[in-house]
């Protein structure tokens, strides 16, 4: 169990090293659920007892963690809301309302659309 402790914290020590271009702590359990913790409310200390990991609000079985790692998103957000940049608009190649009818960016107002770019497709919610 010490041998595990110690490369566990030394997993941490080397993950902290690279965090700077992450905004997420991401854990994975065994059964493939995820928890993310945002970098920046991360406590200066990460309370590990023979049993259990916690950071922040968050508390993990060592027996039932898969994984963790630093990720650039929520991954265990529902919604799927992101930010949309100025320039991902700009390069929209289709817009679509939610009843299907093709619209331009001078007929967007207030609603949901679909705005399909070279990136991908997405929805955009204009308030």
């Amino acid at each position: 169990m010490k041998k595990n402790l110690l490369i566990l914290m030394m997993l941490v020590g080397a993950l902290t090293a690279q965090a700077k271009d992450y905004t997420y702590l991401t854990f994975e359990t065994t059964d493939e659920a995820k928890a993310s913790v945002d970098v920046s409310s991360l406590p200066v200390t990460i309370n590990l007892d023979s049993s259990t990991l916690t950071i922040g609000s968050q508390s993990f079985s060592l027996a039932n963690l898969s994984k963790m790692y630093f990720s650039t998103s929520d991954e265990t957000s529902a919604t799927g809301i992101s930010e949309v940049m100025k320039a991902d608009l700009d390069e929209a190649t289709e817009i679509y309302d939610l009843q299907g009818h093709k619209v331009s960016k001078n007929q967007m107002r207030r609603g949901v659309f679909v705005i399909k770019t070279k990136q991908g497709t997405f929805k955009l919610n204009v308030k």
